[in-house]
């Protein structure tokens, strides 16, 4: 009598995201030894990354070189400024998202400041940017002023006192607090109130810890603000300042030793705690004070070693971060080996760390998260944005493999006769479907098809609101906005407009619009909500158009079912521990994995 198959499942696939650091035979089921151009979806599925898109079309003066810095100025009017710095300039993007270089403010006999290098550490305060990098001149960007130049710090009216030429700045607390000047690194200095030109006198001073370490002499790292604390970071130590919103009494509240911060730009807010790069792996601000000395609980707890040993080749100062709420994500930069490690910040497991996934194709110099959600990266020659299904029109490969484990029995063979997956999104491409036994990276494999499919669901489900969608706009009055996945979009919603030529006459870049009348997959565009007047346009204009949210919000789970197709694949060999494997080009549109389900037979006991 033939035997029954048997059915080893796998739900909610790479759950517990990777982990390099055990015993791949002691690992749960949930966890991946590879996950690579992944996130954990909000369903707790193993699924692609976004993609990245240009924001601006033309380089300009940036020429063939990456930003290394990305800074948002935020002013009290509510204007937006998006600034960066590479090839030794400053820019910034106009209301188009064209590289505008910034140029020296001052006529002669004065002189322009000399840029050799592009790692400025950027805060904003009262409505006005400042650069600070040690050996430079710190310099300021004030569109009250001027929107097109810069100048020294010094040289703004009303200047008092001797600016730092520090290397690390945060604005907090209504002023700005600069460390780690080339002359000393043990010293906090601190601007007057709203006053970041103001260096003497009034409430600005300064804060010298050279007697206050608890280990010892160490060197200012990094500076963070969180909950009226200050908080020094040294290579091996923390210091906390309570009573940081007024620095004439501003007193030490907590020392930590033995862990510190080891790169300037790895420091993220949250706003619920502070993350950073120490000597023994990614932390937790608020779980280091708890635990104090050495804890055990860092959060790339399952990828330390590998994590630590890449890092260990690292420049430091390259290593860039970003914390994204929209996204739920810690992003961490390793450019030497071309690597990003990407941070779950969702929630934490059981052990307390976080999940983590990797990517090895977007490669970005610099990151922000903006205040309207948006991820901004620093490719060579743009600014581009975190979005799609594409890097810049091109594909990229997500590769996901499950941990080692036998089928149920660790004393019987396997036999393996049929993989099946669950996979939700993707459309006219193949999924690499592999496996191996034992151990052995001799993999067999064989492609699984999915067919052309609509996926507007999944986008929906997945990951929130459509973001970028390409859209077609008549010349008409009223003009009709048209698009495939439109149903998503509701009146009222608020977009914008981009595109790769000129859009019709009548829609600017640069405006918000409200969507009045939708349907399945049109709608019209208002500068006021429902029911609004429709804009009519004078002409066709050319090139691609998107359309994006600028408030994604979920507007329904699922819409008329999600886009999903069951992969079944016959298979073969044989081996007491089994280990499968899923790779596929990501070319326009989102994947994820839903379940995996192994089907075998009892081979010989051993």
């Amino acid at each position: 009598m033939s035997q029954t198959l048997q059915t080893a499942s796998i739900s909610a696939p790479g759950f517990f995201g990777l982990n390099t650091q055990d015993s791949p035979l002691d690992l749960a089921a949930g966890f991946a030894l590879v996950a690579t151009n992944c996130v954990i979806d909000q369903f707790g599925r193993i699924g692609s990354r976004k993609g990245w898109a240009r924001v601006n079309a033309s380089a300009g003066a940036l020429g063939a070189n990456a930003p290394a810095v990305i800074h948002e100025l935020v002013q009290t009017d509510g204007t937006l400024t998006i600034l960066f710095a590479g090839n030794n300039k400053l820019f910034k993007l106009d209301s188009s998202n064209a590289v505008v270089e910034l140029t020296y403010g001052l006529a002669p006999p004065s002189t322009a400041p000399t840029i050799t290098a592009n790692n400025w550490s950027c805060a904003s305060l009262n409505g006005i940017t400042y650069f600070f990098q040690s050996g430079f001149d710190p310099l300021i960007f004030d569109p009250a002023v001027s929107t097109t130049t810069f100048r020294r710090v010094s040289e703004k009216t009303g200047y008092a006192g001797t600016v730092p030429s520090g290397n690390i700045a945060i604005s907090a607390y209504g002023r700005l607090w600069v460390a780690d000047t080339a002359s000393d690194n043990t010293t906090v200095f601190f601007s007057d109130l709203l006053s970041g030109h103001i260096w003497t006198g009034g409430t600005a001073g300064s804060l010298n810890i050279n007697q206050v370490w608890p280990n010892g002499a160490d060197n200012i790292t990094g500076l963070a603000a969180h909950n009226n604390f200050l908080i020094i970071f040294g290579q091996r130590q923390i210091l906390v300042y309570s009573g940081a919103n007024t620095p004439s009494t501003i007193t030490l509240a907590d020392t930590v030793a033995g862990i510190g911060c080891i790169a300037r730009d790895s420091i993220q807010s949250t706003g619920k705690d502070v993350l950073f790069l120490s000597n023994s792996g990614v932390r937790s601000f608020a779980r280091t004070v708890i635990e104090k000395s050495v804890p055990i609980g860092d959060l790339s707890k399952n990828v330390r070693s590998d994590f630590m040993n890449i890092v260990a080749g690292e420049t430091l100062a390259n290593i860039k971060s970003v914390y994204s709420e929209t996204e739920a994500f810690y992003l961490l930069t390793l450019p030497f080996v071309k690597e990003v490690f990407c941070f779950d910040t969702r929630g934490q497991l059981q052990d307390g760390s976080f999940r983590v996934t990797t990517w090895d194709s977007i490669e970005p110099t610099a990151l922000l998260s903006r205040r309207n959600g948006d991820v901004l990266l620093g490719k060579t020659s743009y600014v581009a944005k975190y979005t799609g299904a594409q890097d810049d029109t091109e594909s990229y490969r997500l590769l996901y493999y499950t941990n080692h484990a036998d089928l149920g029995n660790a004393n019987v063979t396997s036999l393996l006769k049929r993989l099946k997956v669950i996979v939700i999104g993707g459309t006219n491409q193949f999924v690499t479907i592999k496996w191996g036994f034992d151990f052995s990276t001799n993999y067999l494999a064989t492609n699984a098809q999915i067919p052309t499919q609509a996926v507007s669901e999944y986008g929906i489900a997945e990951y929130d609101n459509p973001d970028g969608q390409v859209v077609t706009i008549t010349n008409a009055s009223p003009s009709v906005i048209t698009s495939v996945d439109l149903s998503a979009f509701v009146n009222n919603n608020t977009v914008t407009l981009t595109t790769t030529g000129t859009l019709p006459t009548g829609f600017s870049v640069s405006t918000t619009y409200y969507i009045i009348n939708a349907s399945t997959n049109t709608c019209n565009l208002s500068l006021t909500p429902s029911p609004g007047t429709a804009i009519n346009t004078s002409s066709s204009g050319s090139g691609t158009h998107t359309m994006q949210h600028t408030h994604p919000t979920v507007v329904a789970q699922y819409a008329n079912g999600v886009a999903l197709q069951t992969l079944s694949v016959s298979a073969s060999g044989s081996g007491k521990i089994v280990q499968t494997g899923y790779e596929a080009d990501i070319d326009g549109a989102a994947l994820s994995i839903q379940r995996i389900e192994i089907q075998s037979k009892d081979g010989k006991m051993l």
